[in-house]
């Protein structure tokens, strides 16, 4: 358990730097990385930037054992799950997208339960 008690949330902090870095620079930035990002759903690009911010918070708290994080990472699987099935539905209904969001999507939510689901299995471990 000791290993896992600071790999989760260093995971949590550079997943959600990056996050921040990569959506950022497509949200913020008009040169070569908007380019590159083609048909991005803006409303999904959105949500996946902010979530780096709940990233790092759940990193953080995660790192100084705060009950928070308890309630925090399963809100953000939850909000993830809402997220990927209205995306899922605007490809059904015929709208523009990138296919790597269709295997990213997926991927943070899958993320965001994991987390819940350690965060809360072992609360007791992790939290004070």
């Amino acid at each position: 358990m000791k290993p896992m008690r600071h790999l989760i949330p260093v995971f949590c902090l550079l997943f959600g730097a990056m996050t921040l870095k990569e959506g950022g620079t497509v949200l913020f930035v008009d040169g070569a990385d908007r380019q590159a990002a083609g048909n991005y759903v803006p409303w999904v690009l959105w949500f996946n930037f902010l979530t780096g911010f709940a990233f790092i918070a759940a990193g953080l708290g995660m790192w100084r054992k705060k009950k928070w994080v308890t309630r925090l990472t399963p809100l953000m699987a939850a909000m993830s799950v809402v997220v990927l099935i209205s995306f899922l539905l605007w490809v059904a209904t015929g709208g523009s997208h990138e296919t790597r969001t269709l295997v990213a999507m997926p991927l943070r939510t899958v993320i965001w339960l994991g987390l819940a689901f350690w965060s809360v299995r072992f609360k007791g471990r992790i939290v004070r």
